[in-house]
Order: structure tokens, then sequence, then C-alpha cells
């Protein structure tokens, strides 16, 4: 058996510490000096810039989600929804960004699981159900998400079970 090793001693403890204190503090302060260069150079290209063009639909993102199954607010807890959504956002480059960072899609498809247990079965199979569950889920995952712009919500799998 080999013996355990030694423990460093508290003065390298202390210095290791204050390196990383100024490491952290560097960093700080570079991300803040990024942050007012990036907002004072877009609001100067906000004024020279000429109104933004219409995305076309060939342009836009599709960020695909896992089927939910969620439980619905009507009385008793026995009835459910089985449905698949697709998020259409302003550009490809968002959706690469939202399916590449785990948080935002987590985000997304949380709120997307939490409108759908609100729901009434009654409700949701009539057509305008149908409409106001699409325009609350592209409203508030364009909410959580600020940086994503949600253009259209679709459904390509819809079961209610009664």
């Amino acid at each position: 058996m080999s013996a355990p090793a030694a423990a460093p001693a508290d003065g390298a403890k202390k210095a290791g510490g204050k390196n990383k204190m100024f490491m952290i503090g560097g960093v700080v302060l570079a991300l803040a000096g990024g942050g007012y260069y990036y907002k004072t150079q877009a609001a100067a290209h906000e004024e020279e810039a000429p109104a933004a063009k219409e995305v076309s639909p060939k342009e836009r993102g599709l960020v695909s989600f896992d089927p939910f199954v969620a439980n619905l607010a009507d009385e008793g807890g026995q009835r459910f929804v089985r449905v698949t959504v697709q998020l259409v956002v302003a550009d490809a480059l968002q959706a690469t960004e939202m399916t590449e960072i785990p948080v935002m899609a987590m985000q997304a498809r949380a709120i997307i699981l939490e409108l759908l247990s609100m729901q009434l079965a009654d409700t949701l199979v009539t057509p305008e159900g149908k409409v106001a569950l699409r325009q609350a889920i592209a409203e508030r995952v364009a909410e959580a998400l600020h940086e994503i712009e949600v253009v259209d919500v679709l459904f390509s799998d819809f079961v209610v079970q009664f």
C-alpha cells in the first residue's frame, strides 16, 4: 500500500487562492468591457442600419422536441395529451443555438409541458383551443428565451385521451 499524499502547505493554498481571485476578477472585467463595447456598437449600428428585412420561410430554423405526454387539468386527473411540437424560429442560427445549448432547450420544454398540463381536454380538441395553445407556447418561450424569436408553433402529432 502506498502512503497518502502529503497535504500542501498553508502558504501554497493561500497563494493559489489569490491567483484564482485575480483570474476571476480579470474575467469579470473582460466580460464587462466586452458587454459595454457590444452595447455601444449595437446602438451605433442600429442608427445606421435600415429596417430589418423580412426573413423568408427558407431562412427560418426549426427546433423539434421529443413527444410530450402530460396529464390535463380536468377533474379527476384521468385525461392526458400526447403532442409532438416544433418551434419555428427566426433563423437557422437561432435553431442551432437552441439545440446546442441544453439549458435553452430544457427551458422551452419545461414551459411547453407546464402549459400542456394547464389545459382542459374539451378545450384542446377544438380548433380555437389549439390556436390558443400555439400562441401561448410562442409567447412564453420567446419571453423566457430573450434572444430567440419564435415565429410559429407546429403540432405534428396531437392526441387527447378521454
